[in-house]
């Protein structure tokens, strides 16, 4: 029976879209609501995901490990790789280039690391001086080793990942074992109540799927949150510049050559490249504006980028994909028994890889709060709506704050500066920062989307100069720093010896999963995580962090 015939219990969940969105949505809620609760995925049989969305953060393996698929399955059927951070060139001139790692500094929250970097390691460059993420992924290192368990890790990590092949393993899983229903077909009409609640669709052949909560993953399209609802789109354009794109896959020359373990984000004269590497190839793309460049421009740019850097890419057989989007969000994102994710609640664009992290925080608060009736509903939505309208304008402080801090020269860089683009949050906090470092004072939500941490890596990478407080250090403190340092050293070398490169621990990995084809059971997998210590070799210690409350994680874990 559907909520707005009784304001009763809310048992039908039905999501509209499939793709990353509409089938992570499946999976978390199938996987984590009682099984009361039923779930129906509307997919139509000809629009297909836009699949270049492939970068995640640490996040994604807490949502795999609830969904119930074990991380060597998605690796090896998703042609995933380890992804430690990103890194960024030529954002700065004379061939400047730094890390935002997701591991946050040794000793953060108990430590102010920006004044016992600049008192005691000033030399050194900021992403360096207490965390060893950055140096371990010049040298080309894994964020663990066989020996660690699936989702544990020794460098907090998440992955790179062919989006078209994720959706097709969530598919699979969510149909076969967690008894998702599965619909193929267009929606015809969308039947509401006089209240306005949506109480059935109907697709073009005749089905009726009748559904309590419906959730809109139909992308760009918003077919229920926009087509239906009418929710505005607050466009940021102002700010955000950047509205198109243009991407190409790229083959590996050799069955050995190295699959880095950062998103390599370049500054270009228009815009910037990304660069993702896959076990199986490369995905690179450019992000840049309408107004200072045109397509086949674009597309030159990113040629020369791939012929440069690998010129044994050959040309002619590089097929573009081709995007254009309007960065913003909705002004509601649940409206009524509504709730829109992925694209079709917003957008800005892909620097830092923050989309699919905004969809998993989505269904944390879902399935946290899930509504029992439309009463209750009526206050979740409301809290809902205020929680993420404050996610989406941080995200784009976060991001503009890497324009913000170019010296590039070029139009496009110099218009990314504009003062008037600025958001007032993000010149306050600037203006702030410019006497005290960032901290969890500065960023007060209990699960922010870029901590404090991220804003440091990214300020003082990119040379930001904040003065040293008038606080006298303490001795008992800087000491302990000191044995940070020192033992940061030694846990270095340690980590040279025993951590494998990128491409031989992914090879490993595809050979265990080939080979045994019989999956740990999840339960086991979980106990295995929880007691996971050290490994056989090296001593490296392992780590699950599974669910950390921690208040101030990277990737907000």
């Amino acid at each position: 029976m559907s909520i707005n015939e009784n304001h009763g219990s809310m048992h039908k969940v039905v999501i509209v879209g499939g793709g990353t969105a509409g089938w992570l949505a499946a999976g978390v809620i199938a996987a984590k609501l009682s099984t009361k609760h039923s779930v129906t995925l509307v997919e139509s049989p000809t629009v297909s995901s836009i699949g270049v969305g492939e970068g995640s953060w640490p996040s994604l393996r807490d949502t795999l490990l609830d969904i119930g698929i074990s991380e060597s399955e998605f690796l090896t059927l998703c042609q995933g790789a380890f992804k430690q951070g990103s890194s960024f060139v030529n954002w700065r001139k004379n061939a400047h280039s730094y890390y935002h790692p997701f591991t946050v500094p040794a000793a953060y929250n108990e430590l102010d690391i920006h004044t016992y970097w600049r008192a005691l390691t000033p030399n050194t460059p900021y992403q360096d001086a207490f965390s060893l993420q950055a140096a371990m992924c010049v040298a080309g290192k894994a964020p663990k080793q066989i020996a660690t368990p699936d989702y544990a890790h020794v460098l907090n990590y998440g992955y790179h990942f062919d989006a078209t092949k994720l959706a097709d393993l969530l598919k699979q899983h969510c149909v076969d074992k967690l008894d998702v229903d599965y619909v193929s077909g267009h929606i015809g009409s969308i039947k509401s109540s006089s209240g306005g609640y949506i109480e059935k669709l109907v697709t073009e052949c005749g089905k009726e799927i009748v559904g309590d909560l419906f959730i809109d993953c139909s992308g760009s399209s918003g077919l229920l949150i926009d087509k239906h609802f009418n929710v505005p789109w607050i466009p940021v354009k102002h700010t955000m510049l950047n509205d198109r794109a243009v991407a190409l896959q790229v083959p590996y020359s050799g069955t050995d050559t190295e699959i880095k373990s950062t998103t390599v984000a370049t500054a270009q004269t228009c815009g910037w490249t990304w660069d993702i590497a896959l076990q199986h190839r490369r995905g690179v793309g450019l992000v840049y504006s309408s107004q200072f460049t045109n397509e086949e421009q674009a597309k030159q740019v990113l040629i020369d980028y791939v012929c440069e850097r690998y010129p044994g890419a050959k040309e002619h057989e590089l097929a573009f994909r081709t995007l254009s989007f309007e960065p913003g969000y909705r002004s509601q994102f649940w409206v009524k028994n509504c709730l829109s994710l992925g694209m079709s609640s917003g957008f800005v664009e892909p620097l830092e890889a923050s989309a699919i992290a905004m969809v998993e925080l989505g269904l944390r608060m879902l399935c946290e709060a899930f509504p029992h009736n439309k009463e209750h509903m009526e206050i979740v939505s409301k809290r809902y709506n205020s929680r993420f309208a404050y996610r989406w304008q941080r995200v784009i402080d976060f991001l503009k704050l890497h324009y913000v801090l170019s010296d590039r020269e070029e139009p496009y860089w110099i218009a990314q500066r504009d003062k008037a683009s600025i958001p007032d949050s993000l010149a306050e906090l600037l203006e702030l920062w410019k006497y005290q470092s960032p901290s969890r004072l500065d960023l007060i939500e209990n699960e922010e989307i870029f901590p404090s941490a991220s804003y440091q890596y990214v300020l003082y990478g990119m040379g930001y100069s904040t003065s040293v407080p008038p606080l006298r250090l303490s001795e008992g403190n800087k000491r302990k720093a000191l044995r940070i340092l020192e033992t940061l050293q030694q846990t270095k070398s340690t980590y040279l010896q025993g951590l494998p490169s990128n491409r031989v621990l992914l090879n490993d990995i595809a050979k265990r999963y080939n080979n045994e084809k019989q999956l740990v059971p999840l339960h086991a997998q979980r106990e295995k995580n929880e007691h996971a210590s050290v490994s056989s070799c090296n001593n490296i210690k392992n780590t699950s962090d599974k669910k950390d409350t921690s208040y101030d994680r990277i990737g907000f874990r």
